[in-house]
């Protein structure tokens, strides 16, 4: 099943960070095709809707964890 849309969102507190629509992100859909197949499918998620979740960082947890490098070792840092 193709994905009718990619969404972007922090894996560390869930905040939608964006989405591409399905017709604007074909050569994305390639990309996460051949991430599947690598280290990276860790990052994606597919729902029954055909919608794609890449799990990335927003640029607040991504500044909390420049200022607090020791929660990198922490599997849940945000209560």
């Amino acid at each position: 099943m193709k994905p009718s849309k990619i969404r972007y969102s922090c894996r560390h507190c869930n905040t939608e960070v964006g989405s591409i629509p399905f017709s604007s992100a074909e050569e994305i859909i390639r990309e996460l095709e051949k991430a599947e197949q690598g280290q990276d499918e860790q990052f994606l998620e597919y729902d029954k809707n055909g919608s794609v979740t890449v799990r990335c960082i927003c640029e607040q947890c991504e500044q909390s964890l420049r200022q607090n490098p020791d929660y990198y070792a922490l599997r849940k840092w945000l209560q």
